[in-house]
């Protein structure tokens, strides 16, 4: 029995367990191991409670890869990543043969435009599902204990909230301040159509951090490779770089790293163009343009094509396909009732939302610059 965080599996999820529990008299049946987190069965079964936030010192959830279990039930799973819901599905392995069951695998969540909407509500509602998944709807009215007083509560909400918690609204999201709509960051992993150009690189580097180092090979505006390194030196990400230009016929002066921090040495050693984030921006057809900074026009610049169907990502790794979607649904206006200078929220805020750097959309963002510069030295 899993969740985001373990204090909130204890807090919620384990607490509706008791109290079920006692309404139906099994609470004899069961003993519970605060200190190890288990839930011991007088038959000799157990119930294992696990913490499944995606910790940036054990990306790859190692700290599961020991575990045997006979099935699973995640709360809330909207908020974990698809990684941590593939990983927990193929520790279920624990005498599946040898009692002849069948691996089962249940999620609990609210809506939300994330891995889930994507893996098995919209599935669902196109019938392409599969048999393996399946999907089923329920709403707070469709539970008859509920008290008329919360339900009450739901429908005082905001609209966004309310859509999603009473009405059960997927495909409700009116966050003003967002620049890119989900069924378009959806449609760049499928927007073959895109003609290719002149070759591109553009990097996000970490050095031996929690940020993974991403480079993206672009032909015009198709990304044709995704290369990411969870930890290297700033040698080896030169050298991956290099490789890359090598492989791909990519020009030193079409390759861009990100010069702050670490990133600095990667340009010195190679000699391409450094991003600085917040360096001032450029003009755009000859105006000056009122952006906070350099990266923040690059956004808004990406957040426009990709809106616009004119960026396609031909990646086929489900785990970078749901980080890169993500990120990119943070791509958001910051203070937008504020007069002056358009803002993007902070990177350190999109952290706090996801539970990690935005290495895929910064690399992604960072490939605008060359439109900016062409304009730039044209004018």
């Amino acid at each position: 029995m899993g969740r985001s965080k373990l204090k909130a599996l204890k807090e919620t999820t384990l607490n509706s367990f008791f109290e079920l529990a006692t309404k139906l008299k099994i609470t004899s049946q069961f003993n519970y191991n605060a200190q190890s987190g288990i839930i011991y069965w007088n038959n000799g079964s157990e119930i294992l409670l696990k913490d499944l936030y995606a910790y940036p010192a054990d990306p790859n959830f190692d700290s599961l890869g020991s575990l045997e279990i006979t099935g699973a039930f995640i709360d809330e799973c909207n908020q974990i990543t698809y990684k941590a819901w593939q990983i927990v599905k193929s520790r279920i392995r624990y005498k599946i043969k040898e009692l002849g069951i069948e691996p089962k695998m249940l999620g609990t969540c609210n809506p939300a435009k994330n891995w889930v909407y994507s893996q098995f509500y919209l599935k669902d509602k196109n019938g392409t599902i599969g048999n393996d998944k399946k999907f089923i709807q329920a709403l707070p009215k469709d539970n008859p204990h509920l008290p008329q007083s919360y339900l009450d509560s739901l429908l005082s909400l905001d609209d966004n909230s309310k859509q999603r918690l009473y009405f059960g609204n997927w495909e409700y999201d009116n966050d003003p301040a967002k620049l890119i709509d989900y069924e378009k960051i959806q449609n760049i992993f499928t927007n073959d159509f895109i003609e290719g150009g002149e070759k591109y690189i553009s990097a996000d580097i970490a050095r031996y951090g929690s940020d993974k180092m991403v480079i993206m090979v672009w032909s015009g505006f198709k990304v044709i490779e995704v290369f990411t390194l969870a930890k290297s030196s700033i040698t080896e990400t030169a050298q991956a770089i290099r490789d890359l230009s090598h492989k791909h016929s990519v020009p030193l002066t079409n390759i861009i790293a990100d010069e702050d921090g670490v990133g600095g040495g990667v340009v010195d050693i190679l000699g391409c163009k450094g991003f600085v984030n917040n360096s001032k921006p450029l003009p755009e057809e000859g105006q000056i343009v009122q952006y906070q900074n350099l990266k923040t026009q690059c956004y808004f610049k990406l957040a426009k094509m990709i809106q616009d169907s004119q960026i396609y990502v031909n990646c086929r790794d489900g785990n970078v396909v749901d980080d890169m979607t993500k990120e990119l649904e943070q791509v958001k206006r910051d203070k937008i009732d504020e007069d002056g200078k358009l803002k993007i929220i902070p990177k350190e805020k999109v952290k706090e939302l996801i539970g990690r750097s935005p290495d895929y959309s910064d690399c992604m963002m960072m490939r605008m610059y060359f439109e900016f510069r062409v304009s730039f030295f044209t004018f």
